[in-house]
């Protein structure tokens, strides 16, 4: 039977790479019961397929839970999802066998409720009363996105716009759309609608959506790939408590791990120690990760290697998180990469076997590696293959020097000669409006010192000016 169960995986793991999944074979550190308990919403089933779709050791756990976690809501798409799946990878499991009377009932179930409420709403119409229209709109939407018809949802909440008479009308509007574009993964549309979601609001509005502000920003800035701005956002999230108010996006313990992570793969030394370990209000996310404060700590103080291991012990449990996993590979290259040029920043040379031994893959030529860094620009250092040494190119101090100065007499040309044309208008009794090019200065008595003003690579005046 074992032998059996594990062709049936074989089979449905070669289906998934075949179609450029990504298969984690290492089991990850969190309990999958565990794990998923600090999440509520719709986002509980994308994370237990993403899990049931890559992780071959909690495959049928985490296929098992989804069909579950389906049943109990309206989703029927998400059901026969999660359905075709586990019947190819564990077609022996009572799961696995088709529920169509629960599809047929949720189906009629859903039609008759859309009809009601599209009944409610039309009467709401035709009384004429915006507030109804509003929640009549809501409520639609809302049902809408619980029966996974996500186009429709996001029409209806649109249309909320007009009704919204109050800031908390907007913010509401707004919050309903943003959760729509986050299951569909537009980043773009998140970013410019949160700032819908922030106009004209007061103090105490501000502080209480701080943190939701934050989460959401993160989310889209890490989608898009800019992982600075995306790790600023998640170290400045700000209370814990309400921040836990929204797990239907992700958890505290996400909030410690991309602060954590991006940072990590985007800040230097002195950044790390202010943002991160000396920042008061992520401490306590930190308390929550603690590989993470570690891992941080560990390139703080110079132990790259130590740091490096603690995060790959923690790769399979990035790879199963709906966020992170496109962008893993990238993170850990990036942090590799930081550690491997700061190793070497104290050092005029280092053997190749010292290096290796503190950063070498098993299997993998670390020589190969530095030489792609060199290549790219990231080590300013060149090979040395007959003694095996990695050896620091100098810059010539001679020539550094001569660049230095000749910075510095261009400066101060440059200076001089915006000092000269100041004094020249001011003596013509000219006023300069503007900080356009094309504009006119004062009534045009001074031909050409618009131009004059803003050409700063022209050594002398246009003629025709009179300069003092």
């Amino acid at each position: 039977m074992a032998s059996a169960s594990d062709q049936h995986l074989l089979t449905y793991f070669t289906t998934m790479d075949n179609q450029g999944g990504i298969i984690v074979r290492d089991a990850p550190k969190f309990d999958l019961d565990l794990y998923i308990s600090n999440y509520q919403g719709r986002t509980r089933f994308e994370r237990l397929m993403l899990i049931g779709q890559c992780s071959v050791p909690l495959c049928v756990d985490a296929l098992k839970a989804a069909i579950a976690e389906a049943k109990s809501g309206k989703d029927i798409e998400r059901y026969r999802d999660a359905w075709e799946c586990i019947r190819i990878a564990a077609p022996n499991e009572p799961e696995a066998v088709f529920d169509q009377a629960w599809v047929t009932a949720t189906d009629k179930a859903n039609k008759a409720e859309t009809h009601r409420l599209e009944t409610e709403l039309k009467g709401y119409k035709n009384n004429l009363v915006k507030e109804s229209i509003r929640i009549g709109h809501r409520d639609l939407g809302e049902h809408f996105e619980a029966i996974g018809d996500l186009s429709a949802a996001s029409e209806t909440y649109i249309k909320m716009r007009p009704d919204a008479s109050t800031q908390a009308h907007i913010q509401d509007v707004g919050k309903h759309i943003i959760s729509i574009l986050l299951q569909k993964g537009d980043w773009a549309g998140v970013s410019g609608n949160i700032n819908k979601v922030l106009v004209n609001m007061s103090n105490e509005q501000q502080t209480a959506d701080h943190p939701y502000q934050k989460i959401v920003s993160g989310i889209a800035l890490l989608g898009s790939g800019k992982f600075y701005e995306a790790a600023k956002s998640f170290l400045e999230t700000g209370d814990l408590t309400i921040a836990q108010q929204h797990n239907s996006i992700i958890s505290l313990n996400d909030i410690a791990t991309y602060g954590g992570l991006l940072a990590l793969a985007s800040m230097d030394r002195l950044e790390l120690q202010s943002r991160v370990l000396d920042n008061s209000s992520f401490r306590t996310y930190l308390e929550l990760e603690p590989h993470i404060r570690k891992a941080v700590t560990m390139f703080v103080n110079g132990r790259y290697s130590s740091c490096l291991e603690i995060l790959e012990s923690y790769r399979a449990d990035y790879l199963l998180d709906i966020y992170l996993q496109k962008h893993t590979s990238t993170l850990f290259s990036m942090i590799r990469s930081k550690c491997i040029i700061q190793y070497f920043v104290p050092f005029s040379c280092v053997t190749l076997d010292t290096m290796s031994a503190a950063f070498a893959k098993p299997g993998e030529s670390f020589e190969d590696e530095l030489v792609g860094m060199i290549k790219s620009g990231a080590l300013n250092a060149r090979i040395n293959t007959i003694d095996r040494l990695l050896v620091a190119v100098s810059v010539d101090p001679r020539a550094a020097m001569q660049k230095k100065a000749l910075d510095a007499a261009k400066n101060y040309e440059k200076d001089a000669l915006e000092r000269i044309r100041r004094m020249s208008i001011a003596s013509a009794g000219l006023e300069v409006k503007g900080s356009h090019k094309t504009s006119t200065l004062g009534g045009g008595s001074l031909p050409g010192v618009g131009d004059i003003w803003y050409e700063h690579g022209r050594n002398q005046p246009a003629p025709g000016d009179s300069m003092v």
